[in-house]
């Protein structure tokens, strides 16, 4: 089953002079890890924001869990599902970001259950104790009474994960998990997104980590220029590509 559909997806900005999505289409299905590569301003980013509902397409369909999002209308534009549609939708999926977007003047445990007790309606009992569980898979079972300002990056972007696991989602979102962390701290995120993996995970990572998407993910897709150049088997995609675009991405990354 498809956790993700999203068909012929097309967005514009700076009134329609600059197309970023120029009809995309990507299903996910369940248990499925796909890693999305490419050059900066390829459309990566802005693919994600409108999966995770951050930014309004264009045109194009969206579904999770086969419920519609967004479809087109009779003029060929997006019109998005209700409000109260969005909201179920909205449990669907978890996102993190490349800065970890913690709240800091909340403690790591209040970070992990407000939306819990919030959204979900969990009771603040059950709310800490899956935070805890999350805490102490992440390494940081000591760190519930600290503040973001007192963590390591990586220990920061490993609250952040906990924090969209809380949430128990079907499918989770990573918009460059390491771009924002030492090389030192890299391994750490990598090595928690791989245990994921391995615990059939749906997830799609947009990353600069080569090998790590090599080795972890289903498949990979490469992006350029808004469009999807190539997919398919990571080692095939990133060990012998078969466009000329993916091959000049991968041996300038491989230089550097």
């Amino acid at each position: 089953m498809n956790v993700l559909e999203m068909n012929n997806i097309k967005k514009s900005f700076n009134n329609h002079t600059l197309h970023v999505l120029q009809d995309i289409s990507l299903n996910v299905a369940e248990g499925e890890v796909v890693a999305i590569i490419g050059p900066s301003g390829s459309g990566k980013s802005t693919l994600l924001r409108c999966a995770t509902l951050l930014t309004e397409m264009d045109s194009g369909e969206l579904l999770y869990l086969g419920d519609y999002a967004a479809k087109n209308d009779e003029n060929g534009n997006s019109v998005y599902a209700d409000k109260a549609a969005l909201k179920k939708i909205r449990s669907h999926f978890g996102l993190v970001f490349q800065n970890f977007n913690l709240f800091p003047h909340y403690s790591v445990l209040k970070n992990l259950t407000d939306a819990q007790i919030s959204v979900l309606g969990r009771s603040k009992e059950e709310a800490k104790q899956r935070a805890e569980v999350l805490l102490e898979k992440m390494g940081l079972a000591d760190k519930g009474d600290a503040y973001p300002c007192q963590l390591s990056g990586g220990q920061q972007q490993r609250v952040a994960i906990a924090r969209a696991l809380a949430m128990d989602p079907k499918i989770l979102f990573f918009d460059e998990p390491t771009s924002a962390l030492d090389p030192e701290l890299t391994g750490e995120i990598l090595k928690v997104i791989r245990q994921l993996a391995e615990e059939n995970m749906t997830m799609v990572i947009v990353t600069h980590e080569m090998a790590f998407a090599r080795d972890v993910a289903d498949r990979v897709i490469f992006m350029d220029g808004g469009v999807i150049v190539e997919q398919g088997d990571p080692q095939q995609v990133i060990n012998h590509p078969q466009e000329e675009r993916t091959r000049q991405f991968l041996s300038r990354f491989a230089q550097n």
